[in-house]
Order: structure tokens, then sequence, then C-alpha cells
């Protein structure tokens, strides 16, 4: 198999090569290439087709939720992953809104940072049960009603909630992973959003999970 191709995103050079040195010891991880704030992450993700971003969230001129919209903007497909140095859960909020896969902490163990790139590279959902809260909370009454799904699609719904990949969900129903494929499809259409992440954070505000 290919390497995951890594696009390493923040404003601070001895965090960039010391993310650099570590991930492209990995045998299945290489880094395509760095950048330095949000407009240059932009310009990094369409010329380089990255398959995951790390992006720092506080960065000068534009930051890291800038960049996740330009992101969406540009339908750059690269699944991005936070890494950050807050510790308050509501700070990552408005990524997770914005597009992003998920998010760890800048002091993560590195062992730990390569099994998180990996886990949204094959399509997981890295949401902490108190960001979760947060968003479910924030929600209130907003958000849409899940009844023009049908119980299977429901049950899927859960599952991406939960952060786990066709193939997984397919093993947790019983059914086939194609099915499952075409259920995740129903399902974005139904709802109106653009990607799994999204479908996740839906769920996550309407009670589902």
């Amino acid at each position: 198999m290919e390497p995951i191709r890594v696009l390493v995103v923040d404003d601070h050079p001895v965090v960039r090569q010391g993310l650099r040195t570590f991930l492209d010891l990995q045998g299945d991880l290489t880094v395509v290439g760095e950048a330095a704030d949000g407009v240059a992450a932009v310009t990094a993700a369409l010329e380089l087709h990255p398959d995951v971003v790390l992006l720092d969230l506080r960065m000068p001129g534009a930051d890291g939720a800038s960049a996740l919209r330009a992101f969406r903007e540009h339908h750059v497909s690269a699944r991005v992953l936070v890494v950050t140095s807050f510790t308050d859960p509501s700070a990552v909020v408005p990524a997770l809104r914005a597009g992003a896969a998920g998010y760890v902490y800048k002091d993560i163990d590195p062992p730990a940072l390569a099994a998180a790139i990996r886990a949204v590279h094959a399509g997981h959902v890295l949401m902490n049960a108190d960001v979760a809260s947060i968003l479910a909370a924030g929600a209130g009454g907003t958000a849409t009603p899940e009844g023009h799904l049908t119980p299977r699609e429901r049950a899927v719904l859960a599952e991406i909630a939960r952060g786990r990949s066709n193939r997984e969900i397919a093993r947790t129903l019983n059914v086939a992973e194609k099915t499952v494929k075409t259920h995740v499809s129903a399902i974005l259409t139904k709802l109106g959003v653009a990607d799994r992440t999204q479908a996740a954070l839906h769920a996550v505000r309407s009670g589902l999970v």
C-alpha cells in the first residue's frame, strides 16, 4: 500500500520539524509538505493532495478554523486532524463544526499521534466525550429531526458517530461493506451534509448518540 501522505501545518518551525522527523520514520506515513499558516496550508493542500492534514488552530494571519473553511470551499478531500495546545474542549468545537475529523493535544505521545493519523485516514472521527457533550448542549433544539432516516440508516449513523469505519460497521451490523457504503451515501444526502464528520456531528447534536 502507498504510504499515507501527510501535510503538517504549524507556525512553529521546531514543531514542524519534529513532526516530520518522527512521521518519516513510520513505514506507512510520509510528510509531503509543510505550511506555517492557513493561507499557505490551502495552497499546499491543493498542490500536494495530502491524505491527512495535521492542523494547528492558532496561527498568525489565517488560523486553523479559516483554513478548514477554505478547504471546504476548494473541495480539499484530505482528512484534517487538529493538533492543538488548547486543553479547553470548547476551543476545538468550532474546528470540528468546520469539518475537522478529530483532534489531539500537542503533548500526545508520538505513537498515539501516528495511530490517530491512521484512524482519521481510515474514516474514523476522533471526538472525546467532553467535546461531544458540548456539541450536544450547544445544539439546543435546532438539530434536524432524524425521522426521515430508515431504522438501518439510523443504526449506521450511530456507528459513524462512534468513529467506526465502514468495515467495522459492516461487522457490527452483520451486513456487507458495500451495503454500508450505500447507507452512508443515503445518510449524507438525506442530512444534507458533505462528509462523515459532519454526519457524526449531526448525530451528536441531535442526541442520537
